[in-house]
């Protein structure tokens, strides 16, 4: 009896969690979907902190435009799970669908959706962290 309960848990888990790592995620705070009449940009997203070498006080959401790496305002940096976890904010970088501006140096967001991750991407980005910490 415990088996198929604790199986029935298990699945109702996966099945909760399949969206979250199957089809991306949207920030909670912002809009649910995009404005089509605004440009939808796919842009590299991770800690500012950790992963870009930005000045602040702890871990906070950035992202990479071509004018710079910006803050994001309107996402939590645990929004979307543990920062330090395999594929969290501070230990990988990630891709976004954003809709926002560059304001006051801040990327302020009005869209925010993090991508699934791509397994390529992350072995390549863990491979070049083996590298640095090496020399």
């Amino acid at each position: 009896m415990y088996h198929k309960l604790i199986g029935s848990v298990c699945t109702l888990a996966a099945a909760a969690l399949f969206p979250l790592v199957g089809f991306g995620q949207v920030a909670a705070k912002l809009a649910q979907t995009p404005d089509p009449g605004k440009p939808l940009m796919t842009l590299e997203t991770s800690c500012g902190e950790c992963s870009y070498g930005m000045e602040g006080t702890g871990c906070d959401v950035a992202v990479r435009l071509p004018e710079g790496t910006f803050y994001v305002d309107g996402v939590g940096i645990s929004e979307f799970g543990n920062p330090h976890g395999e594929h969290g904010y501070c230990l990988a970088l990630r891709k976004a669908e954003v809709q926002g501006e560059v304001v006051d140096g801040r990327f302020k967001a009005t869209y925010y959706k993090l991508l699934p991750v791509d397994q390529s991407e992350q072995k390549e980005k863990g491979d070049s962290r083996k590298e640095k910490k090496k020399h």
